[in-house]
Formats: structure tokens, C-alpha cells, sequence
């Protein structure tokens, strides 16, 4: 009787050990196939439509240089940028470890195929392409908004720190430029200026709300001239109008020095009307970096330089 007992006491025990073995792989099974259910998504709305994408990407194809200034900042890896026009300060990207996906205007599809991108960031040169972006890899569209620039700036990079998991990095960083757009404002209080693009022997003027109207919608300078035309190319003015204008602080910016790497706006500028101003009486001819004004804008490092760039115009 006593070896019965014993006989059912050891089943009893394998039973008890093997259904905890039983127990042990189901829950194993489960945390897999949950951890599988809770791979994060973000899903973006934009201008051109909604997308879905896995968080934290891998293989990322970058077109907006705002966009790719933010990413760089953020520590984020990128795996294809169009390599012809980036911005000097950018110039880390020119290298092998990069794919070269074309131009600004002309991507090249098949080399982004190969790439196998998990995501593509594009803006507004690359906007009529969208559907063929899509085809390959989620696909964000992002832009700057000229008459809000800021929070759609803040908006983009939040979004990006979103997708990358980077939002206590942005977060930061958002504060310390909105603490040197503060502490800018107060040079700029008593300033009055004129914003003026050359290119091509050519000029346009911007002022509030355009393409360039931070520096009088959000650093405080005044526009010396209410009435511009807000549009995407400026107004086309002539060196009697600046003349007109007569802006203590003349801000200048060099198309052509990184289009066609020729730089010209100096010499074009510093003619005998405009010597008449009063900005060039007072060594108040600011020649803006066209890197962060013309080719990115709306990046956490370009952002900051144009910060820098107008604290230093008004010492």
C-alpha cells in the first residue's frame, strides 16, 4: 500500500512539473507574441495625407535639410540624403557611409529602391513626387509655415522626436532656443530693417509673414517697410527702393553663393546708391549665411544659427 502511496505521490509530482514547464512556455509564447502586438506605430498627419510608420525607423531617406539639420542634432542615423545640394554645415552627409538619392528636384527612384528606406521625409520641392515616394516607403511631407514659423517649427521637430523616441532631447533643445529668442527680442526692440535676397544681379524683398519674416515676426526687428508682398519668390525691388527705405540694418542674402557657388551679393550690394543708406553708414550691412537661410530653415541647429547670426548684427 505504502508503494502505491509513493507511486502516486512521484506522478503527481511530474505532473505538477511538467504543467508548470507547460505554464512557463505559454507565458514565454505570450510575451513574444505580445511584444510582437506592441511594436509602436506613429501616425503622422500632413499636408499630403496620413502616414503610418513604425517608431524608430532604420533605414531613413532625408530630402528636407531642415528636416536632416534636426535628425543630425537629435543623433539620429539617416541612410540616403540628396548629396548635390546640402548645406556646408551638412557636409558630414557628403560621405560613402550615405546613400546619394539624387537631386533636390530630381530624385532618383532607383537608387532609393535599393536603399530599402523604412521612411522618407520630403518637402516642398519634392511635392508633385509624393505618390511615387509612397509607392516605395511611408512617406512624410513636412513644411514651415512663414506666418507661424515657430510653432510649425516646434511642431516638426516634436513629431520627429516623436517617431524617434528622442523627445526629452527636444524638448531641451526647444527650450534653449525659445530662452535665446526671448533674450534676442530685447536687442532688437528699437531695430527697423529690410530683408532683401539677390540673385542673379537681381533683388526681392520679404517682410512679415514670408519666407524670411522670422527675423521681424519672431527675433523683433521691425520692417522698415509694412507693405511687401508676402509671396515665395519676394517682391522684385530696385536699389533706389532700398534707398526709399533707408533701413538702419540691411539683411542680405546670397542666392547665388549656394546655388551656383559664386557669391556676389557684396560686391552687387555695396554700390553708390545703397552706400547712401543708413545701414551702410553704420557697418549695418548684415550678410545672412545662405546655408541655414536659403537651403534648410526650420532645423534646430539652423534655427539657432539664424538666432546667432541677428545677435551678432545687433552688438
Amino acid at each position: 500500500m505504502k508503494r502505491v502511496d509513493k507511486v502516486k505521490k512521484t506522478a503527481w509530482f511530474m505532473v505538477l512539473i511538467l504543467s508548470l514547464l507547460l505554464a512557463a512556455c505559454g507565458t514565454e509564447g505570450e510575451a513574444e507574441e505580445t511584444n510582437g502586438q506592441e511594436e509602436e506605430q506613429v501616425t503622422v498627419d500632413h499636408k499630403l495625407g496620413e502616414t503610418t510608420v513604425d517608431k524608430n525607423p532604420e533605414k531613413v531617406v532625408v530630402f528636407d535639410f531642415g528636416t536632416l539639420d534636426t535628425l543630425q542634432e537629435l543623433g539620429v542615423e539617416v541612410a540616403g540624403v540628396p548629396k548635390d545640394s546640402l548645406p556646408s554645415y551638412l557636409s558630414d552627409y557628403e560621405g560613402d557611409d550615405y546613400a546619394h538619392v539624387g537631386g533636390l528636384k530630381e530624385p532618383d527612384f532607383e537608387e532609393i529602391y535599393e536603399v530599402e528606406p523604412d521612411l522618407i521625409i520630403i518637402s516642398g520641392r519634392q511635392s508633385d513626387l509624393y505618390e511615387e515616394f509612397a509607392e516605395i516607403a511611408p512617406t512624410i511631407y513636412v513644411e514651415l509655415d512663414a506666418e507661424n514659423y515657430m510653432d510649425s517649427f516646434k511642431g516638426n521637430v516634436e513629431m520627429l522626436a516623436n517617431i524617434f523616441d528622442k523627445q526629452q532631447e527636444a524638448e531641451e533643445k526647444l527650450a534653449a532656443i525659445e530662452e535665446n529668442v526671448e533674450n534676442l527680442k530685447a536687442d532688437t526692440s528699437d531695430a527697423e530693417g529690410l530683408i532683401v535676397l539677390a540673385t542673379g544681379g537681381k533683388l526681392s524683398a520679404y517682410g512679415e509673414g514670408s519666407r524670411f519674416g522670422i527675423i521681424h515676426d519672431t527675433f523683433g526687428v521691425q520692417a522698415v517697410d509694412k507693405n511687401i508682398e508676402v509671396a515665395t519668390h519676394g517682391q522684385k525691388v530696385s536699389f533706389e527702393y532700398i534707398l526709399e527705405q533707408n533701413p538702419d540694418y540691411l539683411f542680405v542674402i546670397d542666392r547665388d553663393a549656394v546655388v551656383a557657388d559664386e557669391p556676389a551679393a557684396k560686391q552687387m550690394m555695396e554700390n553708390e546708391v545703397v552706400k547712401q543708406t543708413a545701414a551702410y553708414e553704420k557697418n549695418q550691412i548684415v550678410y545672412l549665411d545662405p546655408n541655414y537661410w536659403y537651403l534648410s530653415g526650420g532645423g534646430l541647429q539652423s534655427v539657432q544659427a539664424m538666432i546667432d547670426e541677428i545677435e551678432t548684427s545687433m552688438e
